[in-house]
């Protein structure tokens, strides 16, 4: 796959997918950059994913905003400025304090892109359908914690 340089400027941002409420913005696909991805992660307080895998690398940094971390069951608070990486297969979970968050993300390989896109187009963020979700998300190559 050849890929070209690109610039994405703000003006040229696409529509922010709506993922349980949290708002992700693809900046730049596997399409487009041959393999990782990256992401701008918005959310209001309270929202975030639940523990979770997954076989891709994946970094967060978070730009404005804390941002509490569930890293392996260890909890960490980041600041902004901070920049969390989590190496494949990494338990991991996020929730956006208080005003919420926003986060640029890189993921180490292309997928996450379309699993967020398939989230949006199926998953109601009001009410979530938690079985279709976690469906979705497995298909996807996610391991969901199990509660307890």
């Amino acid at each position: 796959m050849t890929t070209k340089a690109f610039v994405v400027a703000p003006k040229d941002y696409p529509r922010p997918l709506n993922v349980v409420g949290e708002h992700i913005t693809v900046l730049a696909s596997g399409a487009a950059t041959g393999g990782y991805e990256i992401f701008l992660q918005e959310g209001p307080e309270g929202s975030g994913p639940v523990p979770h895998s997954h076989p891709w690398d994946e970094s967060f940094f978070v730009a404005r905003g804390e941002v509490d971390f569930s890293i392996d069951g260890a909890d960490q608070t980041a600041l902004t400025g901070t920049l969390v990486h989590l190496p494949a297969g990494t338990m991991h979970a996020f929730r956006f304090r208080q005003g919420g968050a926003a986060m640029v993300s890189m993921t180490s390989r292309l997928g996450a892109s379309s699993m967020f896109a398939e989230l949006d187009r199926e998953i109601a963020p009001e009410q979530p359908d938690i079985e279709k979700l976690v469906a979705v998300a497995r298909q996807h190559g996610l391991t969901i914690a199990e509660p307890g």
